[in-house]
């Protein structure tokens, strides 16, 4: 019996570690609003969690992402179909009593409790309003007349809090519904190949509607570092969170 506790008691350490270790590894970024901060966690890949006046906002969970240590969602947002954004396992492992889930009508066939919300809508939750914006490729796809993601699947958010406008790109090209966006204070933009766009291209959105800060995401296999100089002198700050963390 003694050996079993022994044993218990040692994984519960190793997990309590593990979860330590991952939520010390996470550079939060903390943006004031005039409704009190906003913490924005980066956690793997596109997904992220968002805290702010006691409620949890968390963007396409989808594994390995690992949100140990974390406050479980009391809202999900799901920008596209693919497995990296849609996981339902890892949806029910940050979900508790209540959760909600807003998410494009594609998606919605899937999570068929989800709330829909199509390009171009708004909706309110608690504090925030959320505005759903296209997200598509203008020209790469799996072969010669498909794209990776067609125009109207998939849903980039705009979440406003505070009088703070946070932008939220999901799977895009250089679409010129991006290079329109209106003040916008933080922009979390993709860049990975062959699905999205280069970063020189991403950083050429960028320029056209100028955030405050932008925060590269969904960027496997690419050089940050390459967008952040294509940036320089621009006065948009840009910062490189780490989004892919070691074991």
């Amino acid at each position: 019996m003694k050996s079993i506790v022994c044993i218990l008691a040692c994984a519960a350490m190793v997990l309590f570690a593990v979860g330590a270790q991952a939520q010390m590894s996470r550079p939060v970024q903390t943006f004031d609003t005039s409704a009190g901060p906003v913490k924005i966690t980066p956690v793997y890949h596109a997904a992220l969690e968002i805290e702010a006046g006691g409620k949890v906002i968390v963007i396409d969970p989808a594994k390995p992402a690992n949100f140990a240590g974390l406050p479980l969602a009391n809202l999900i947002l799901i920008t596209d179909i693919h497995a990296d954004h849609l996981d339902l396992d890892e949806i029910r492992d940050v979900s508790k009593a209540g959760t909600e889930v807003i998410a494009p009508p594609a998606v919605a066939k899937t999570i068929v409790t989800a709330t829909k919300l199509s390009n171009g809508e708004k909706t309110t939750w608690g504090a925030w309003t959320i505005e759903a914006v296209p997200m598509y490729n203008l020209k790469r796809g799996p072969e010669a007349g498909k794209f990776f993601h067609d125009k109207g699947r998939g849903n980039g958010y705009i979440l406003t809090y505070g009088g703070k406008r946070f932008y939220f790109s999901g799977d895009t090209e250089n679409i010129p519904e991006m290079r329109a966006l209106k003040n916008i204070d933080v922009a979390f933009v993709c860049m990975n190949l062959p699905y999205t766009m280069t970063p020189d291209e991403a950083a050429d959105a960028v320029k056209a509607f100028h955030p405050k800060v932008v925060i590269p995401y969904h960027y496997r296999g690419q050089d940050t570092t390459v967008f952040q100089k294509d940036l320089a002198g621009t006065g948009i700050e840009v910062r490189l969170l780490e989004f892919y963390p070691k074991a």
